[in-house]
């Protein structure tokens, strides 16, 4: 734990989903609350997706990268607020993203109840 998830839109053809998870994982170990092997991240890139309900002449133009932080609860809000401040930022320096296009970045911490969640290391 944690658990991290990078979903981002297809259009994006410039952003570097595996670079921008490296950096998010290595946003995630400087906050010094996960050890380097507990962080579990993947990237998911969405060929089917709609930003509002209007489809507009120029589909290309809306795109979002949305990051889920999922971990085991217990956090202090202030210690969520810097984790989410940290990979949000991670998120803003991923790319350049062209004028025309307009990019919606956000993160999500997601709590799992210790209770409710179970792990193997898989180790013999």
């Amino acid at each position: 734990m944690p658990h991290l998830t990078l979903e981002y839109t297809s259009n994006l053809p410039l952003f570097k989903a595996a670079d921008t998870l490296l950096a998010m994982n290595k946003a995630l170990l400087a906050s010094a609350e996960f050890g380097e092997l507990d962080i579990k991240s993947r990237a998911i890139r969405l060929d089917t997706y709609l930003v509002g309900t209007h489809v507009s002449n120029h589909p290309d133009n809306q795109a979002f990268v949305h990051a889920k932080l999922a971990l085991l609860s217990g956090r202090s809000a202030q210690s969520k607020q810097a984790l989410l401040a940290a990979l949000l930022a991670v998120l803003e320096q991923a790319c350049a993203w062209p004028k025309t296009q307009s990019v919606q970045l956000c993160v999500e911490l997601q709590d799992i109840e210790r209770a409710s969640y179970a792990k193997s290391s898989g180790l013999a």
